[in-house]
C-alpha cells in the first residue's frame, strides 16, 4: 500500500481513501454469498381463525337466557299453533344464539338451549293459567263463569272451562303442558344444533336482544 496519495498527501496505515482528495487507495473485496439452487424458504403462515370457546349452556349464560326468554314470549303469542310453536321455539333459540355469539353448538348444547326455552314457556303458561283461575274464582265472577259455561256450544270449550273449576285437573293440565312444551322444545333445539349449530358464522352478528 503506498504511503502517499497521488495528490501528495501522506496516508495513514491501512487507509482506504485519501483524507485530502478522497481517492480510493485499494479495491474492496465483497464476499459472495452462495444460495443453494434447491433451497426452500418458509413463508409466514396466516393466522387461523379459531372459534371462541362456548359458554356453559345454562341459566347463568345471560345471552342464552335473554334469547330463550325472547323466543318463549314469541312462542306464547303464537299459541294458536300448538306443538308447532314449541318445536320451532327450540330451533330458533339455537339459531339466534348461534347468530348472536358465533359459538358452535353441539347436540347437547342445542338440547339444553331448547330445554331452557321450554322451561320459560311453561312458566309463562303457568302464570297465565293461574291468573285466569284466580280471576274466575274471584267474587262476582263465579256467576258469570257459570253463565258462560251453560251458553257454550263447543264441547271442547265446555270441557276446558270445566277443567279450570277442578284443582286436580288443573294440576294434570300443567303437568301435560310441562311435558309437551319441554320435550318439543328440546327436540327443536337438537334439530337446530344438527342443522345450523356448526355452520361457520362470524361472531357478533348483531344484537338480537
Amino acid at each position: 500500500m503506498p504511503e502517499f496519495c497521488t495528490c501528495g498527501a501522506q496516508l495513514p496505515p491501512d487507509a482506504l481513501f485519501c483524507h485530502k482528495c478522497g481517492k480510493p487507495q485499494r479495491e474492496l473485496v465483497v464476499p459472495e454469498i452462495h444460495i443453494p439452487e434447491h433451497a426452500e424458504f418458509a413463508l409466514p403462515l396466516a393466522p387461523v381463525a379459531v372459534n371462541p370457546p362456548a359458554a356453559p349452556m345454562n341459566f347463568h349464560n345471560r345471552v342464552a337466557l335473554r334469547i330463550a326468554l325472547l323466543v318463549a314470549v314469541i312462542a306464547t303469542v303464537l299459541s294458536f299453533l300448538p306443538y308447532l310453536n314449541w318445536l320451532a321455539a327450540g330451533y330458533f333459540a339455537v339459531f339466534l344464539y348461534r347468530r348472536r355469539t358465533g359459538c358452535p353448538l353441539d347436540l347437547g348444547s342445542g338440547v339444553r338451549m331448547g330445554w331452557m326455552t321450554g322451561i320459560l314457556m311453561f312458566m309463562i303458561f303457568a302464570v297465565l293459567i293461574t291468573g285466569f283461575v284466580i280471576l274466575l274464582n274471584a267474587s262476582g265472577n263465579a256467576e258469570m263463569f257459570q253463565a258462560v259455561l251453560k251458553n257454550a256450544t263447543d264441547p271442547k270449550v265446555k270441557e276446558m272451562l270445566k277443567v279450570f273449576q277442578n284443582g286436580p285437573e288443573i294440576a294434570i293440565l300443567l303437568a301435560q303442558l310441562f311435558f309437551f312444551i319441554t320435550c318439543l322444545s328440546m327436540i327443536g333445539g337438537a334439530l337446530g344444533a344438527k342443522l345450523i349449530g356448526r355452520v361457520s358464522r362470524p361472531p357478533g352478528g348483531g344484537n338480537i336482544v
